[in-house]
């Protein structure tokens, strides 16, 4: 593995002494290798930079007031498309497809209605 006195040139932590392409992040082995011109380098190429990790996770409060923001919305379990409901006659059903007969024939399209829920096949 090379060191910083063999680079060719001054470049800033963090990029490839050698060709100047910015380095990876270091491994589990603690060198790392240019992608570029596929030369290694010691963790020293990185100087003295400090990598932090933040996640930020959504409370579950988060997610109930965005579902209860939609309440009055109509739900869907998929893609909403104008087909009206053959029991309360409502015009928007969503729709989800699966493949349950042989490769060569149609696939099946199940219906559900947003409003009352009532549920429908079609074979196409």
């Amino acid at each position: 593995m090379a060191g910083k006195d063999d680079s060719s040139f001054v470049t800033k932590p963090g990029f490839c002494p050698d060709c100047g392409s910015i380095l990876p992040l270091l491994g589990d082995k603690g060198g790392v290798t240019c992608y570029a011109c596929k030369k290694e380098w010691s963790s020293e190429v990185f100087g003295d930079m400090i990598m932090t990790l933040t996640l930020h996770f959504n409370s579950k409060h988060t997610y109930k007031s965005a579902k209860d923001a939609d309440s009055n919305k109509d739900d869907a379990e998929g893609p909403v498309v104008e087909r009206r409901c053959p029991q309360c006659q409502n015009d928007k059903m969503s729709y989800a497809t699966l493949q349950l007969r042989s490769a060569d024939e149609g696939q099946t399209v199940f219906y559900t209605c947003t409003k009352c829920k009532y549920k429908e096949t079609e074979n196409s």
